[in-house]
């Protein structure tokens, strides 16, 4: 039985605000946006969170809900620095390590010798290693499979573990909503609301021939991880075609300095994601999709590559202006394609 560990960090970004300005410790935070304004924010610390305050939200109605908010511009350099000591961390227990973001990862510890074996306790050490380290607290989950342990992290966050083992899987899957199973989005929940699928239950009991004709390739996952099957590997090492992030907000946007703050958001955390993975991009492409659930993208390709993430502010604005924004927008994204490997830099030959 394979033992997969989800590492999933908590409140990252609002955390590690917290940590290097002790004065913040305990007060309501945002990252990103900016008081009295419309742009949107990118992370809440738990203690906004109270306020019904989440990322995606526009800093007016942040404000709107908690006077007291504290407004603190990303710092992505520091965020990527400690998700690197996060990370070799993790690489000091196990080779198998797969990065999500900056602030979650995958870890197969089938055969690690660490503690007997126990993936519960290996998980315990290292969320108290990252603890001794970094000051900051992490979420785990433990299970068999990608899929439930993702799920198991989200449980008793934050600063907690779960373990869902292969005994309590059937009636865990089935007792779950829709929307809490990994890869099933607003939209497909909502789809599949329409077939009268509202828990694992409802979707173990779903025709398989049905769920591919209602959702073509996806229909026959749905099928499989509704019976707790997921055979994806734990994969240390990707290729990368693209790199990306997007955003999905809790209410629709309709105004382009919104669109735009959102748009720049995303490019951070994608240009972060590129760089720790030493990668650097020809074409950027923004992706919106409106409330109907419809979408557009448009790219644009350079003959040299993206070096930092302002190189690309004067095409995402361009870009922009190529998207009709007569509909409001539920979700923006921006990726980066057209890869090449970061080459280290060299010093000249004088001869």
């Amino acid at each position: 039985m394979r033992k997969i560990i989800h590492i999933d960090m908590d409140a990252f970004f609002a955390s590690v605000e917290q940590l290097d300005t002790p004065q913040y410790r305990g007060r309501p935070l945002v990252v990103g946006g900016l008081p009295n304004t419309r742009g949107v924010i990118a992370a809440a610390s738990y203690e906004a969170r109270r306020f019904g305050i989440h990322s995606a939200m526009s800093s007016a109605e942040a404000q709107r809900r908690c006077a007291d908010l504290i407004f603190v511009r990303p710092r992505f350099a520091r965020y990527r620095a400690l998700s690197q000591e996060i990370r070799e961390l993790m690489l000091a227990i196990t080779p198998h390590v797969e990065p999500l973001s900056l602030d979650e990862a995958y870890l197969e510890v089938t055969d690690c010798t660490l503690f007997q074996g126990s993936a519960t306790r290996i998980a315990n050490h290292l969320r108290r290693q990252i603890f001794e380290q970094t000051g900051l607290t992490a979420s785990a989950g433990v299970s068999f499979n990608k899929m439930l342990a993702k799920i198991a992290s989200d449980l008793n966050k934050p600063n907690g573990i779960a373990v869902i083992t292969p005994q309590e899987a059937d009636a865990f899957i089935a007792s779950l909503p829709i929307g809490r199973f990994h890869g099933i989005g607003k939209a497909t929940a909502a789809h599949m609301a329409r077939l009268n699928i509202h828990t694992g239950a409802d979707l173990r009991a779903a025709d398989p021939k049905m769920l591919v004709k209602e959702f073509g390739k996806r229909g026959a996952f749905y099928a499989a991880i509704a019976h707790g099957e997921d055979h994806r590997e734990v994969s240390a090492k990707r290729e990368h075609k693209s790199v990306g992030s997007e955003t999905t907000f809790a209410r629709n946007l309709t105004q382009r300095e919104d669109i735009f703050t959102a748009l720049l958001t995303q490019n951070e955390q994608a240009f972060s994601d590129l760089a720790r993975h030493n990668l650097m991009a020809h074409c950027v492409t923004i992706k919106i999709k409106y409330h109907d659930f419809s979408q557009i993208t448009r790219s644009k390709t350079l003959s040299s590559t993206f070096h930092c993430a302002s190189d690309s502010h004067y095409w995402l604005d361009r870009l922009l202006d190529d998207v009709p924004l007569d509909k409001p927008i539920r979700l923006v994204g921006v990726t980066f394609s057209r890869l090449t490997a970061k080459q280290p830099n060299k010093q000249m030959s004088l001869w």
